[in-house]
């Protein structure tokens, strides 16, 4: 059985969702960003308690088959930039339809539907905190983290960092005020 699970956005809470479940006696047997995998079906009670225990910790069981999408859509995308460097092949459209299993066309209309936005733009704002993470670790130039990060070129990322946050990448790291947003919050 699959359980997804909203705003499981990281490692750390892959490690607290599973440390949980352990807690509730549930065997996760997979555990990824939005989605674990149990060895068996859950009981009323289990599903309530876990319901509970998640809930308290800020995440969310997802039933509905369109949340679970969308769920499935930010994971990847999470995933994709924060973990994979971006290091994507084919189209963003292609690989999400590849790992969704659907057509582009209807995820990309009930994640507008759902959450008020496209998913270009959902993918470029979680590539712009991308960017923020790399500045303040101050390890990298712009030029390594536009490569990083597949853009055209250092000017392209320039643009689309003002764009998005109102400064450029240079004054974001000059003021070191943070400026980061929880990747749930993006």
């Amino acid at each position: 059985m699959i359980l997804y699970i909203k705003n499981m956005v990281c490692n750390r809470c892959k490690m607290v969702v599973k440390a949980e479940l352990e807690k509730l006696g549930i065997n996760p047997l997979h555990v990824e960003l939005g989605e674990v995998t149990i060895d068996n079906d859950l009981d009323t009670q289990q599903k309530e308690q876990l319901e509970v225990v998640l809930n308290d910790l800020g995440f969310e069981l997802i039933d509905d088959k369109k949340s679970r999408y969308i769920e499935k859509i930010k994971s990847l995308i999470i995933e994709l930039i924060h973990e994979k460097n971006n290091d994507l092949k084919i189209t963003l459209s292609d690989y999400l339809s590849q790992n969704v299993y659907h057509d582009y066309f209807y995820l990309s209309n009930i994640f507008s539907e759902i959450e008020g936005t496209t998913i270009e733009k959902y993918f470029i704002a979680q590539k712009i905190e991308r960017v923020k993470e790399l500045l303040a670790y101050n390890e990298l130039s712009l030029g390594e983290i536009a490569f990083q990060l597949n853009y055209s070129s250092v000017a392209h990322l320039s643009n689309q960092f003002k764009k998005v946050t109102g400064l450029s990448p240079s004054h974001f790291k000059n003021l070191r005020l943070g400026g980061r947003k929880p990747l749930d919050e993006v």
